[in-house]
C-alpha cells in the first residue's frame, strides 16, 4: 500500500521535466515562425514599401510589344509581364522588360535565377568587360540598384541594366550571382555542369543570403524583375548610359506596394492568374 501511494506521488514529479521540455520546444518553434515576420519587415532609410509600375505610354516615346517565348514565360512563372521596345525619333530605341510575381510558390524557379548574365550568354551573346558593373538610379526619390553589362553579338553591342525588388523594397544585394557563370559559358568552360550547381558554388549566391539578413530584407515574397537595354552606337557608351538613365526615370513609376497587391488580388480570380 505504501509503495503504491509513493508511486502515485512520484508520477507528477517525474513528468514535470517532460512538460518543461515540451513547452520550451513550443516556444522555440513559435519564435522561429514569428522571427521572419518581424525581422524581414523593415523599410530602410525611412522609405515606404513600393512597387514600380511600367506604363507603356511614356511621353515622347512609342511602344511596340515584343512577345516573350513560351519557354521563357513558363520558366518565369510571372503573374504579369511587360515586354516591348520603345522608340523615339530623337533618342533612338530602348527595350523594356518587367516580370512581376505577386505570389511565392516553392515549386517555381526563382524570378532572379535566370539573369542576362546566364540567359543572354547561353543564347549566343558574349560578355564584354565593363566598368562600373553596377549603377544606382534615383527614381523619384527611390534609389534602385541595377547591374550594368555590355553584351556583344557580331557587330552589335547592347548596354543592359537589370535589377529588382522584393517585398516592396529595392534589393540590398546584387544580382551578380550568374556573372561568373556567364563568363565561363562565354569561354566554353562551363561544360555540362548544371546551373544549380554553378549557382551554389558561386560565393555571390551565399552572399545574397547574408546581405538579405543583415539588411532585414526578405529573400522570399512578391518580386519584380526589371531589364532595360539599348544598342550602343559606335563606341559612345556614355551616350547610351545617359539614355538609359533618362528613360528609366521616365518609364518606371513608384506606386504604393500594398495597394498594388490588393488590386492584383481582386483582379486575379477574374483573369485566371495563379
Amino acid at each position: 500500500m505504501e509503495l503504491e501511494q509513493k508511486t502515485r506521488l512520484d508520477c507528477p514529479a517525474l513528468s514535470r521535466p517532460a512538460w518543461i521540455v515540451t513547452a520550451a520546444l513550443s516556444v522555440a518553434v513559435l519564435a522561429l515562425w514569428l522571427f521572419p515576420r518581424c525581422w524581414y519587415n523593415y523599410a530602410g532609410n525611412n522609405q515606404h514599401f513600393f512597387w514600380l509600375a511600367q506604363p507603356t505610354n511614356v511621353a515622347g516615346w512609342t511602344f511596340a510589344e515584343v512577345p516573350v517565348a513560351k519557354t521563357a514565360e513558363a520558366a518565369l512563372a510571372a503573374d504579369q509581364l511587360v515586354s516591348g521596345e520603345f522608340g523615339s525619333t530623337n533618342q533612338g530605341r530602348v527595350k523594356g522588360f518587367c516580370a512581376n510575381r505577386h505570389t511565392e510558390n516553392q515549386n517555381d524557379i526563382g524570378l532572379f535565377a535566370h539573369t542576362p548574365d546566364r540567359c543572354w550568354t547561353e543564347s549566343g551573346w558574349k560578355l564584354e568587360p565593363a566598368s562600373p558593373d553596377v549603377v544606382i538610379v534615383d527614381i523619384q526619390g527611390v534609389r534602385v540598384q541595377f547591374e550594368r553589362r555590355i553584351f556583344v553579338s557580331s557587330t552589335q553591342r547592347e548596354l543592359v541594366y537589370f535589377g529588382g525588388l522584393v517585398g516592396g523594397q529595392p534589393l540590398p544585394y546584387r544580382l551578380d550571382h550568374n556573372l561568373s557563370v556567364g563568363m565561363r559559358y562565354a569561354l566554353r568552360a562551363a561544360g555540362e555542369r548544371s546551373g544549380t550547381t554553378l549557382r551554389a558554388s558561386d560565393k555571390r549566391f551565399w552572399t545574397r543570403v547574408w546581405d538579405s539578413f543583415v539588411s532585414r530584407s526578405p529573400l522570399l515574397g512578391p518580386k519584380q524583375f526589371i531589364r532595360i537595354s539599348t544598342s550602343i552606337q559606335g563606341d559612345d557608351v556614355a551616350r547610351a548610359d545617359a539614355l538609359m538613365r533618362d528613360f528609366t526615370v521616365r518609364w518606371l513609376q513608384p506606386v504604393d506596394y500594398q495597394s498594388e497587391l490588393r488590386n492584383w488580388k481582386k483582379a486575379a480570380p477574374q483573369s485566371g492568374k495563379r
